[in-house]
């Protein structure tokens, strides 16, 4: 909410990339907002949320929805930023703000069409063959269908994106060394980029390895759910909270870390008699 509101009350970061930060900030707002509703269900009924319910499709498919979101946006931002990097010297390309807003769009078109599916019939409410443990009254083959292509996509596309990034940098830093300019800038970028890179591996591989590995066990596992309580339902806990993580660590690596908007959200803490000097450096 923090960076979705400095983002909003800051005119100039209405920029491309800003839009691409505050719509992953968005999905991070309804992945906790599911979280939190899953959460008051097992509060409230937890045999709901082990042997499944009518009453968990709608939160489940709105989890499914946010998580999905995030992943598209994540990967939206690493392309933005191969592009903006890539073509900068050559035809100074730029995604232009309408190019950000279509993304958007099809980003949630697409986490809405996919995570609605058991909502639309796809689901084992009255089916037993393929009912998964973990998420009932979700099907596992449902659940092998969104989470390998996307587990695919959120960590093959941003490897691409950013170690490009990396060695584009690094061979403009090697020719602007070889012409005898300086490259001070251009290895600070390269460290800088590989450091957030960095970040965003281990974060991701933290949050969604879990949750892949728990739907392979999942589509494997032949045990009733009274054979697997309760060890197996903690683990699917744990899995959602270290969802829940990189809502939190979003916001850190790709927005907050950075000086403008620190300095923006800075300004609007200020006092009325210095907001007009803050706003002005």
């Amino acid at each position: 909410c923090t960076v979705i509101f400095t983002r909003l009350a800051t005119k100039d970061l209405h920029k491309p990339i800003s839009i691409l930060f505050c719509n992953l900030a968005i999905s991070d707002l309804f992945t906790s907002f599911s979280g939190f509703w899953i959460s008051m269900l097992f509060i409230t009924n937890p045999d709901i949320t082990i042997f499944g319910s009518q009453d968990m499709l709608a939160p489940y498919a709105l989890y499914t929805t946010s998580i999905l979101s995030t992943i598209y946006n994540l990967v939206s931002i690493g392309v933005e930023r191969y592009l903006a990097v890539a073509e900068s010297m050559r035809t100074r390309f730029r995604l232009a703000r309408n190019h950000s807003i279509a993304v958007v769009f099809i980003n949630w078109v697409l986490a809405f069409f996919l995570g609605c599916l058991p909502l639309m019939g796809w689901n084992c409410l009255h089916a037993e063959w393929s009912l998964s443990v973990l998420y009932s009254p979700f099907c596992v083959n449902y659940l092998i269908f969104i989470t390998i292509p996307n587990f695919v996509v959120a960590f093959v596309i941003p490897l691409f994106t950013y170690l490009r990034i990396i060695i584009i940098l690094r061979k403009r830093k090697l020719r602007m060394k070889a012409c005898g300019q300086a490259t001070g800038t251009y290895k600070s970028a390269e460290i800088q980029v590989a450091r957030t890179s960095i970040f965003i591996w281990l974060l991701a591989l933290i949050s969604y390895a879990p949750f892949f590995a728990g739907v392979i066990f999942d589509a494997t596992n032949h045990q009733c759910h009274i054979d697997l309580y309760p060890g197996v339902y903690i683990f699917r806990n744990c899995t959602a909270m270290l969802i829940t993580i990189i809502c939190l660590g979003n916001p850190i690596i790709y927005t907050l870390k950075f000086k403008t908007l620190g300095a923006k959200l800075k300004a609007l803490k200020c006092p009325s008699t210095n907001r007009i000097r803050a706003c002005t450096i």
